[in-house]
């Protein structure tokens, strides 16, 4: 039986993607709709955590009108609480069939606990840590009961969990195949091992490339990335584009020549805020990676930041990937169907020892 996971943003799917790799699974990763479910895991990227509440039911609900019958379902969710969640489970639920859902956005591993109902990141209450100032989701409680204060009548339970035996008693006591099972990075890897999906690494399992990238193509999508010193050309963005003043044009016509073709896009600036200011941000970003990709074709096209990933897979119309090897737990490297090698790392990972990896 193979499995199926929806994630609410393309890092989280990755990461996902990386788990199921680890496990010994053949991986795909699909931005929306997937081709087709052949592999042993299809994870499936969306983009509904920066959607509305609505919106992110409708494409929820769609994309599960498209579910081939007896394969297992997981729905990603963030480990901090984060996303339209009852609403996409809701939907989920409509659309599926299953008549109840298990909520566990826990992970022991992380220090991230569910004690009597609150949540603790590395002891101390969510609400009174720096989520509490996320600028679309920010933690008020953390009482999950006061945070979704409706799931208990949408059928959507939400245990308690402090350790990796207290998730795998959460599976054998609500697993029956009538429940959805929806939660964080702990809960997924241990349900594959508890429905048996792992599978022992063989030399039919996808490599990635041995070889070092002829050319590298790098987005620094996060305006917290510190500099690189890789020998590679920088071109940080200009103030003007960063100022709202001037667009992808502007840019492009002040790039720095390089003679390997090779090149770092950056944003080093930080004194504007906003949604506004961050969807032109990565809009333009994604512009940018557009017009290099079809006039250089990096071998090799590493993004830093889940929405500027988003974006720019979107601009570049790549939908479809075959996961090839996890660098790094949420770090993974996928292969796009024109053989460019494709690397999706989260915006708060540091670079550090990462980027060797990343051409080994």
């Amino acid at each position: 039986m193979g499995m199926i996971v929806i994630a609410d943003d393309i890092t989280g799917a990755a990461e996902m993607a990386g788990i199921a790799l680890e496990a010994g699974l053949t991986v795909r990763l699909a931005c929306g709709t997937p081709a087709a479910a052949t592999d042993q895991a299809t994870v499936i990227a969306t983009d509904t955590r920066s959607m509305s509440e609505t919106e992110a039911a409708d494409e929820v609900r769609r994309l599960a009108a498209d579910l081939p019958a007896g394969i297992r379902l997981f729905k990603k969710t963030d480990s901090a609480l984060r996303g339209h969640v009852v609403a996409e489970l809701k939907a989920l639920m409509q659309a599926t069939g299953y008549r109840r859902a298990v909520y566990l956005p826990a992970n022991p591993s992380k220090g991230r606990i569910i004690r009597d109902g609150v949540y603790y990141i590395d002891g101390t209450p969510i609400a009174d840590t720096a989520f509490s100032y996320d600028p679309e989701f920010p933690a008020r409680t953390s009482s999950l009961r006061e945070r979704f204060p409706d799931a208990a009548i949408r059928g959507i339970i939400m245990p308690d969990a402090e350790s990796a035996d207290d998730i795998r008693h959460i599976l054998s006591t609500y697993d029956n195949g009538h429940t959805l099972f929806a939660g964080a990075a702990d809960l997924f890897s241990l349900a594959i091992d508890y429905w048996q999906l792992a599978v022992s690494p063989n030399s039919q399992q996808p490599t990635a490339k041995s070889q070092q990238p002829k050319t590298t193509l790098i987005l620094c999508g996060s305006t917290q990335s510190r500099p690189l010193d890789l020998g590679i050309p920088v071109a940080p963005m200009p103030r003007e584009v960063y100022d709202g003043q001037q667009g992808a044009d502007y840019w492009f016509s002040r790039l720095p020549a390089s003679p390997t073709h090779s090149l770092i896009l950056t944003i080093p600036f930080t004194h504007r805020t906003g949604k506004a200011v961050a969807i032109h941000l990565r809009t333009v970003m994604a512009e940018m990676a557009r017009r290099l990709v079809g006039q250089h074709r990096p071998d090799s096209l590493i993004i830093e930041g889940g929405a500027t990933a988003w974006a720019t897979l979107g601009a570049l119309g790549w939908h479809d990937f075959q996961t090839e090897r996890q660098v790094a737990p949420g770090v993974v490297q996928m292969s796009a169907t024109n053989g460019t090698l494709v690397t999706l790392k989260p915006g708060s990972y540091p670079w550090g020892s990462l980027f060797q990896s990343f051409s080994e």
